[in-house]
């Protein structure tokens, strides 16, 4: 195992193999790709395409084919979730700090940015973007999925022994470990869940094949009046949102797929779990 820190989490690469150059090779390709990925698509980072995008001013700017395909994946997201995940609620952060202090957002600052929000106001084609003044992207949602499955294609190229990529619970593999065993993954407890919940306990998934990803508000929230607020916002008002389980972990082909159905499901507040049963969707809720 090979760790490393990037988007704001531990991440580590598993490889079953004795050849320890080859490990560190698996691993310095994995790490070096989704510190391009972070670099290249960090709102943070003066020099990312999102960057440039967010202080645009509302001139054109031009887009390669990787930004294009995750603005398709974001609009796709979109589309699925009637508005609800929108790339660019980013803004929403502006009134909205989830650093568990009891500071909550009034009506009247979310009124205030809301109609920045709305990714049907945003112009894109296969080599360029425009975005309105003061609405800004946030590639945050999907960037970590997107680079758990850059890591596992990266990976596949350099061998074929079984391989793991993990950031920061999101994960995949590149199939079962040597003579067709499982990975053995666990899904962390959730905090603040009631006593001698089942929430409590550590769930362990055997995987063989695919992609985990994790979605909820155990790390960022805010509580006021001994009520709770998520960190995940409906982009439609600008306000957390409610009845949602703590953290939902889906099964999925790909991590980028497995990463949007369980913020889809999130956003469904209470019907969470019909929504993925709904979907023929193996997954793990807490409450």
């Amino acid at each position: 195992m090979i760790s490393f820190y990037a988007m704001a989490s531990p991440c580590e690469v598993l490889i079953q193999t004795k050849d320890h150059r080859l490990a560190k090779r698996v691993a310095s390709a994995v790490s070096d790709e989704v510190w391009r990925i972070e670099d290249k698509f960090s709102r943070y980072n003066k020099h990312s395409v999102c960057y440039q995008i967010n202080n645009s001013a509302g001139q054109s700017i031009a887009i390669d084919e990787e930004c294009y395909l995750l603005l398709n994946f974001a609009e796709q997201c979109y589309q699925l979730s009637d508005g609800l995940f929108d790339i660019s609620a980013g803004i929403l952060n502006q009134v909205w700090h989830f650093d568990g202090s009891d500071k909550i957002a009034t009506k009247k600052q979310v009124a205030a940015v809301l109609p920045l929000v709305g990714w049907h106001k945003v112009s894109y084609q296969k080599n360029s973007i425009t975005l309105p003044q003061g609405m800004a992207l946030d590639f945050g949602g999907i960037g970590k999925e997107y680079a758990v499955d850059r890591g596992i294609l990266l990976s596949k190229q350099i061998t074929a022994l079984p391989v793991l990529v993990n950031l920061g619970g999101d994960l995949a593999v590149t199939g079962p470990r040597l003579n067709d065993l499982p990975w053995q993954v666990a899904i962390e407890s959730t905090e603040h869940t009631k006593p001698n919940s089942d929430n409590n306990k550590e769930i362990i998934v055997a995987l063989t094949h695919g992609a985990l990803a994790t979605s909820g508000d155990s790390k960022r929230f805010l509580v006021k009046d001994g009520q709770r607020y998520s960190h995940v916002l409906n982009a439609l008002t600008g306000w957390p949102i409610e009845q949602a389980p703590r953290s939902i972990t889906t099964l999925a082909p790909q991590c980028i797929q497995a990463g949007m159905l369980a913020t889809l499901a999130l956003l469904q507040g209470e019907g969470a779990e019909q929504f993925l049963s709904e979907q023929e969707v193996t997954y793990w809720a807490r409450r």
